[in-house]
């Protein structure tokens, strides 16, 4: 069942309110309040897509109903349309400044009104998808399509942050590069599509494994990099040996029913707030202990600090 659109009357008149909730219940799903202190409630509360807001109502008025609601987190980015029977330009060009984002007259025209209201939600829906479209372009700008790690430049952009933060609260920050052994044979045996499965197999590992501190990223091909924030080349090389025997102890499911094994190897290395400017060195000395490891059999934990 589509849920329908949550539209929010607030209305002092119990009349008024009868006549919209029957004119709009058939398409939207209607809340009511009959004062103020109650419609910031509900806002605060439930969520709402549109409010029909009354400007002359005692004790607290539609102006100052909205100029709270805009304080309001949860409820600051819910349109308001005022209905009220006030027509001076005045009283129209106070709703506007107070937020409003529409202004129907009493007594309204049923069609004309319908007409707004959709409107406003038509609106409100493609802010919405614009909103989450610039989200989703966001995310692929920093992240790795195949394994949904991030990728190689937001580990660029995030390493300049993660070193001044090191930097200013003397923490200690890790390092760990891997890749995966003889990954050019897993490609000329068994296809491309195999060596992929076998990336993505590596990549849910790791984000699977990782504290919820840590930060994984694939940087190329079958290359990947965690940081460990806050954590020592003791508790990297603790963390890289872990993963390290899951991947040795594991298999990827092929589509004949056979089970391709694979293993890793890993460099470790530590910032080192005394010498290092920024990560490149670290990188580097990871990279070289990642060399290590390939070359005194694979399949090992190699720390160079």
């Amino acid at each position: 069942m589509q849920n329908l659109p949550v539209i929010l009357v607030v209305d002092d008149t119990e009349s008024n309110i009868d006549i919209l909730v029957e004119l709009l219940g058939d398409d939207y799903e209607v809340m009511v309040s009959l004062d103020g202190e109650g419609a910031l409630e509900i806002a605060q509360e439930d969520d709402i897509d549109l409010i029909l807001l009354d400007i002359m109502m005692p004790e607290m008025d539609g102006y100052e109903v909205c100029n709270r609601l805009k304080e309001k987190e949860k409820a600051k980015h819910i349109p308001i349309i005022f209905l009220t029977a006030k027509s001076d330009e005045d009283s129209i060009e106070k709703a506007y400044d107070v937020g409003g984002t529409d202004y129907v007259t009493k007594p309204f025209r049923p069609k004309e009104l319908l007409a707004r209201v959709k409107k406003e939600l038509t609106m409100q829906k493609l802010i919405q998808d614009l909103q989450q479209t610039q989200k989703e372009l966001q995310e692929l700008s920093v992240t790795d399509p195949m394994t949904k790690l991030y990728n190689r430049r937001y580990f660029s952009d995030l390493s300049l942050e993660l070193v001044e933060l090191t930097k200013r609260n003397n923490h200690e920050l890790s390092l760990i590069m891997l890749d995966i052994d003889k990954f050019k044979n897993v490609n000329d045996t068994y296809g491309h599509d195999v060596g992929d499965e076998v990336i993505v197999d590596l990549a849910t590992t790791l984000a699977n494994e990782k504290r919820k501190t840590d930060i994984a990223f694939r940087i190329g091909g079958e290359e990947f990099v965690l940081l460990l924030p806050n954590t020592s080349s003791d508790g990297a090389e603790i963390l890289a040996q872990k993963i390290r025997k899951i991947i040795e102890s594991s298999a990827v499911n092929l589509d004949d029913n056979q089970q391709l094994k694979y293993t890793i190897s890993l460099g470790v290395s530590i910032f080192n707030i005394n010498k290092d400017i920024d990560l490149q060195s670290v990188v580097k000395r990871a990279d070289e202990a990642l060399y290590e490891a390939k070359e005194t059999g694979r399949n090992k934990v190699c720390v160079q600090i």
